[in-house]
């Protein structure tokens, strides 16, 4: 079942961490999980409260954390989440509850706690888990509808996208923390009307603006997980940035999907918002247009339809390394809505698991690009310049239909709803560097 609410979605519970009132990304009604490494130290978890990245491996030692919420520091102390994932929901709430008291206004133990906090600009960040295995889907209809339309304008979905969540196997080994360098990958490209290919560095160097879903306890091999069941064995999300090879892709896709076009780099932002964290930002998936099929029973929850969607603001921000050395401002290129998405998180986990596949802890799911209906959150540069057609203007006059050598693109997300405290994802960032 979808996590409830409790005592720390409290739009009034304030925190004595003095930067977490008020902040974009992590009051303390967030407390992400992620892992960190503080000055001169090593790798460990730890949850962000404002400017402050509490020690998951400090407070593991200490006797103010008992029960359930001991456990899961425990288990998280070390140097991946993996260990706090595996556990049931149950733990992660019991944590998230024990913390939340600890660093609320007026607690006690003021200064205890206080020793288990970093300042978070002086810490590293890192993959919050190791990744066994890393699924990319392609749930965003809207991104479908317009890549269709490009490529096959009498039939821009293919029979199988309303029935059933279409998705590949993407490469673990290449997905990266925020603010790693994103090196510019070179493969077969084949020009219209060339007559054989040539190996050489993507001029279509492009973004997919995706959620990440965080797998938690896992399943058996054999044993699919239901759709009744399957919020259970969701951890969290983060933000993804699937990088894209666009001219390869085009190359090398038939028969068999993306390779070298993915494989190279797929940014995530370090922090995992906890499912029991996203609790106020649930809202009804939006109804099928009229017509669509209904998907069958497996795929079917009336939970999962009435809360199985996000209020997720996404934003997608560009600047040219010329923008930076005047000073100027990212360009804002995208503004969406996570809840474009045609298909749930829920029914990506019913129908991995449908045929005997088993998520592990640490899995990662990309949810495929997510655009709007409209041209305000077009999640990626193949569809906001036309395949090219319609380059972006940016603040210096220079023009962009891909993404070139020095430019940097940050995804941010953030969740909002009527009469609850927003909180947001940090950062997902990367900058392109040219090919060796």
């Amino acid at each position: 079942m979808t996590p409830a609410l409790d005592e720390t979605h409290d739009p009034a519970r304030r925190s004595w961490v003095a930067s977490a009132d008020g902040h974009a990304a992590f009051p303390i009604q967030n407390l992400p999980l992620g892992v960190f490494s503080p000055p001169e130290g090593t790798p460990r978890g730890g949850a962000a409260i404002g400017d402050m990245i509490l020690d998951l491996s400090a407070a593991a030692g200490s006797d103010l954390l008992t029960g359930e919420a001991k456990a899961a520091a425990q288990a998280g102390a070390g140097t991946t989440l993996n260990p706090l994932l595996a556990l049931p929901g149950g733990f992660r709430r019991a944590l998230r509850r024990r913390l939340s008291a600890l660093l609320a206004h007026g607690a006690k133990y003021q200064d205890e706690v206080q020793a288990w906090l970093h300042p978070a600009a002086d810490c590293a960040l890192h993959l919050p888990a190791a990744i066994g295995d890393y699924t990319d889907f392609y749930a965003g209809i809207h991104h479908a509808l317009n890549i269709g339309r490009q490529f096959r304008p009498d039939q821009p979905l293919l029979p199988n996208y309303k029935h059933v969540p279409i998705g590949y196997h993407g490469r673990a080994s290449s997905v990266r923390v925020s603010g790693a360098p994103v090196r510019r990958p070179k493969g077969q490209l084949k020009a219209p009307g060339a007559e054989a290919p040539v190996f050489a560095p993507t001029q279509r160097l492009d973004l997919e603006l995706e959620l990440g879903v965080w797998i938690g306890p896992g399943n058996a091999p054999g044993q699919p997980i239901p759709i009744d069941e399957a919020a259970d064995h969701i951890a969290g999300l983060c933000l993804l940035n699937d990088w894209s090879a666009r001219d390869i892709q085009a190359w090398e896709y038939q028969p068999l999907g993306p390779f070298l076009a993915k494989n190279f780099m797929t940014t995530v932002s370090p922090w995992i918002v906890t499912a029991e964290a996203l609790a106020p930002f649930r809202i009804p998936q939006p109804a099928r247009p009229q017509g669509d099929p209904r998907p069958l029973p497996y795929l079917w929850s009336d939970e999962d339809q009435a809360r199985g969607a996000f209020a997720i603001e996404l934003e997608v921000r560009l600047s040219s390394a010329q923008m930076r050395r005047e000073g100027l401002a990212p360009l804002r290129i995208s503004k969406g809505q996570a809840a474009s998405l045609y298909w749930t998180a829920a029914q990506m986990v019913a129908h991995h698991t449908s045929g005997g596949c088993d998520l592990r802890p640490g899995d990662l799911f990309g949810t495929g690009t997510i655009s709007t209906a409209d041209e305000t959150g077009l999640g990626c540069l193949l569809e906001l310049t036309r395949g090219g057609a319609q380059p972006i203007t940016l603040p210096t006059g220079e023009t962009r239909a891909f993404l070139a050598d020095g430019d940097e693109l940050s995804i941010a997300g953030r969740g909002r709803a009527e009469g609850y405290v927003s909180i947001g994802f940090g950062e997902c960032r990367g900058v392109v560097e040219p090919a060796i």
